[in-house]
């Protein structure tokens, strides 16, 4: 560990203020256990009555903890200063970049949409030339697609990108042959043969997006600052049409620079890592951050999934801080377009969370980090208990229900003892739940008025319509999303993996059938329990037909979402505006320009972009250019000379559409078939060269 970097001022106060967060987290929560215990009919002394309160305290801990973090940071950005800002230069500028100093801009990718990725990097190099600093960073396009239409036309669109900026030299494409550790091992893979290389590395996602300025500004601060690790930004979420991928994007720029903030407020130097939009400094990176593999099988051992967390750990563990810069701007991602796709997102974030239980005691691991692994773990965890206190809840009440009461005392008695309810208790514990759940989006709503935010968001009508509407939407969706999370855990515990799909980032709306394999089940178990409620206990059954309504409506209510001219709807009204959509950011501009470039020229010989195959072996360009990124010829063993013999001579007497993918894979494996294949093609009768490989020639 770095001596120099253990004795910094803000360690003391990061530690009074987890300390107080405790205090304010566990107090509450006990005193709502004890009045809960005083509601049931039995006072918690039995099993099933104490199983409920228990649960019902850790809930509170967990939403406690999300209110708390809230009000930290509508307190922070109500400040006129934040002393311990990252961004904040203390009087000086932010440090000038040294002449050496080359930062690497990193898109690992895999299966995505090639034109969009390529257009979201010519965005941000754009951005970058307009200051005049392009030379100081790299742009490196790290794939792991597996579908050969894919790669072919990842590499396609890569070549013209970097025609249409000049920038051969500076925006580099390699694609792995062997999928390693997923993302955590692409990025790994790229530091080992390039890290010397660059002294800084900012990470992306696909759908990553940042202004020149947020770039240039993050690589001062870390040259200012030597003992950071990590800078992460808050990405801005923008750039969907979808019903509720507007709510998510008006939350996430509502309420999500106070809960930014926030989390600033309670860890300081001790954040976390998102695995994307944020500067990395590479040597310490490479030097203690490689991730191993746990011990046992999937899904809780294995490769680790959610990488970024531990890395960030591991970094902190190292000597260097990891820090939120939560009022940086420029910085933004996408999400995901529809509920279904959302929850498939989640599912494989679930897994990867739950691996933490067992880093939690690690040697080494700062508290603050351990417990970033316990929130980590309870951003699931806790629907499964959610479940689990409406399950106890539901065998109490069928118990009363079915238990003959008894109003006279063990002693002898004329006169029964009739119960007296005092409904003071219980509409305080509901109060009070009321403002943890609300309490934060009226400060949001504050917030923005204070500072003169209203304006971004519609004006102060569209903003008090927009909270309001997202609280509905959130209402309805919860149950829905406490359902999926709760069987993720489940899964996962009993040992059942999960897979790695492409995430879908367009706007498509999701389909009946679709809807239906996904949320029949919760729409039965709704209606079951329901009427099972509605006949055994009647005053337990409208306490919760919220919930038992928001999974019969699940079904319409992820169609509905998920449509892209709803979404226009309520854009029109003004419902759910955001800053980017009152004033699109220069980058998505350009970002758009450039989608509608390539879709008035997306053809070539009639081949679209997206049979990166076909393209591969009719189009001399593309041709010539995937044989030029392959390696050299190697020596094959008799069976796989074979093999690939057998593959080409299919493909030349049927056409691609007799190949398989696996088989179209390996044969653009192999330069020299693919040489011949091509040869072959433009040497049949034209008839034959249209109607074989779909080529048009007029």
């Amino acid at each position: 560990m770095k001596r120099e970097f253990l004795n910094e001022p803000w360690r003391k106060i990061a530690s009074r203020r987890r300390l107080l967060l405790l205090i304010l987290v566990l107090t509450p929560a006990l005193v709502a256990a004890s009045v809960m215990g005083s509601l049931l009919p039995h006072r918690g002394t039995t099993y099933l009555e104490a199983s409920i309160i228990f649960v019902y305290c850790v809930l509170f801990i967990w939403i406690s903890l999300g209110f708390w973090t809230a009000l930290a940071g509508f307190w922070t950005l109500l400040k006129k200063d934040d002393r311990f800002a990252v961004t904040r230069s203390r009087g000086e500028l932010d440090a000038a970049i040294r002449a050496h100093v080359k930062t690497a801009i990193l898109f690992p990718v895999c299966n995505e949409d090639p034109e969009r990725i390529m257009a979201g990097i010519q965005a941000v190099w754009r951005s970058l030339i307009r200051l005049g600093a392009a030379d100081r960073f790299d742009i490196h396009i790290l794939s792991d697609s597996n579908d050969p239409d894919r790669w072919v036309q990842e590499q396609a669109a890569w070549s013209r990108l970097c025609d249409d900026l000049s920038a051969h030299g500076h925006i580099f494409y390699r694609r792995r042959r062997v999928n390693l550790k997923r993302k955590s091992g692409n990025v790994a893979d790229f530091c080992r043969r390039y890290g010397a290389h660059y002294t800084y590395m900012i990470v992306f996602d696909a759908d990553s997006v940042m202004s020149g300025e947020t770039l240039i500004r993050m690589v001062r601060i870390m040259e200012r600052r030597r003992n950071v690790g990590i800078l992460q930004t808050a990405p801005a979420c923008t750039g969907r049409e979808t019903l509720i991928a507007r709510a998510q994007q008006f939350a996430n720029r509502a309420y999500g620079p106070m809960y930014a903030a926030g989390l600033h407020h309670w860890f300081l130097g001790d954040a976390q890592f998102w695995g994307h939009n944020a500067i990395i400094r590479v040597k310490p990176f490479m030097k203690h951050c490689a991730l191993t593999r746990l011990p046992g099988k999937p899904p809780l051992g294995g490769d680790i999934l959610s990488h970024d967390f531990v890395e960030s750990a591991l970094m902190r563990r190292a000597g260097y801080s990891v820090w939120l810069a939560y009022d940086l701007e420029g910085s933004y991602e996408e999400v995901p377009p529809n509920l279904l796709t959302e929850l498939k997102r989640d599912r494989r974030w679930c897994q990867g969370n739950l691996q933490h239980l067992r880093l939690v005691f690690t040697r080494g691991i700062f508290p603050g980090h351990r417990a970033l692994f316990l929130n980590g773990v309870m951003a699931y965890g806790s629907a499964l208990l959610w479940f689990l206190f409406l399950a106890l809840a539901t065998a109490a009440a069928v118990t009363e229900a079915m238990v003959q009461p008894d109003y006279f005392t063990p002693s002898k008695s004329l006169f029964p003892v009739w119960p007296v309810w005092d409904p003071t208790p219980a509409l305080l514990l509901l109060a009070g739940t009321a403002v943890i759940l609300f309490l934060p989006k009226v400060c949001a709503l504050l917030l923005a008025l204070i500072k003169g935010r209203r304006k971004q968001f519609g004006g102060f009508f569209a903003l008090c319509g927009s909270i309001l509407t997202e609280v509905i939407l959130s209402t309805l969706l919860a149950p829905v999303r406490m359902l999926f999370h709760s069987k993720y855990v489940f899964l996962t515990l009993m040992g059942m993996g999960i897979g790695w799909g492409t995430q879908q980032r367009d706007d498509e709306g999701t389909r009946f059938w679709d809807a239906l394999r996904f949320h029949g089940g919760g729409t039965l178990l709704g209606l079951v329990w329901g009427v099972a409620m509605f006949q055994i206990n009647r005053v337990f059954f409208w306490w919760s037909s919220p919930l038992v309504i928001s999974l019969l409506l699940s079904i319409p209510v992820s169609m509905l979402t998920s449509r892209a001219e709803l979404g226009r709807i309520f854009r029109s009204m003004r419902i759910f505006t955001t800053p980017e959509e009152v004033r699109l950011p220069r980058e998505y501009e350009d970002i758009g320009s450039y989608m509608q470039s390539i879709a008035e020229d997306r053809t070539s010989f009639g081949i679209p972009p997206e049979e990166g195959f076909l393209r591969a072996s009719v189009v001399p360009r593309v041709n010539t250019l995937h044989l030029s990124l392959l390696r050299g010829p190697r020596a094959l063993s008799p069976e796989i000379e074979l093999r690939r013999d057998g593959i080409l001579d299919k493909a030349m007497d049927n056409g691609p559409q007799a190949l398989s993918k696996k088989e179209k894979k390996e044969l653009l494996y192999d330069g020299q078939r693919m040489k011949k294949l091509h040869e072959h093609i433009w040497e049949l009768p034209q008839d034959v060269l249209e109607k074989r490989w779909k080529v048009r020639l007029d």
